[in-house]
């Protein structure tokens, strides 16, 4: 891996939804075996960040103590508007990822795309969601999630706008370590580590690697 490149790895659920999915979801649902070996795959790679979305109870009650166990860190981008609903995090457990080392980000107030938000919605998402979550820790939160990777030049504008300092999306390709906009590799329950490692250590080959930069940059730019 070159100098100044960090790959980005996201988790969401682990083990057995304690709620309701929404379509599709599942499919980033995985068995704690699979989270223990995929964190153990990864611990030795040369330049990892985890990060954890959507606020699911299994982050505090699986991903926690693994972490912990390990002397790893990871940033959680949390849903405001799920705190205390049965499943996702309450303000306690949101409190006990920050005081145990953790990052605590935004990922919205509720799980929908970012583009082509209207100004109340716009308002909801990137300034009341970020506000509440703060609340909840005491201290400022400067950091977000594109809720299901999805985000544009406008967006990205509103949010440099607001003062975020790093934004995390759903593009699986390496990131630049100090870069603004941060791709990420999120863990599928029909991933292994050997097939993450392929994929994120190892790496696509240039074309396919080409490919993966355009995309993002399309997204930018549109």
């Amino acid at each position: 891996m070159s100098n100044g490149t960090v790959i980005n790895i996201c988790f969401h659920g682990i083990g057995t939804p304690q709620r309701e999915l929404e379509p599709g979801e599942d499919r980033y649902w995985v068995s704690e075996e699979l989270f223990l070996a995929v964190l153990d795959e990864v611990r030795e790679w040369p330049a990892v960040r985890l990060s954890f979305d959507d606020g699911n109870t299994s982050d505090v009650e699986i991903g926690l103590p693994a972490l912990l166990a390990r002397g790893l860190t990871a940033d959680f981008f949390v849903l405001a508007a799920r705190l205390e609903s049965a499943g996702s995090l309450d303000e306690k457990a949101v409190r006990q990822l920050h005081d145990s080392g953790m990052g605590i980000g935004s990922h919205g107030m509720w799980h929908r795309p970012w583009r082509g938000m209207d100004p109340a919605t716009s308002d909801a998402e990137l300034v009341q969601a970020r506000d509440r979550l703060a609340a909840v820790v005491g201290t400022g939160v400067d950091t977000a999630a594109c809720p299901l990777g999805r985000y544009d030049r406008r967006l990205l504008g509103r949010m440099r706008q607001l003062g975020y300092t790093r934004v995390f999306t759903s593009d699986r390709r390496r990131a630049r370590a100090g870069s603004w906009l941060q791709p990420r590799y999120s863990v599928r329950r029909d991933d292994t580590p050997g097939s993450l490692r392929a994929e994120a250590l190892v790496g696509p080959g240039p074309l396919s690697r080409l490919k993966l930069e355009a995309v993002g940059t399309v997204k930018r730019l549109r």
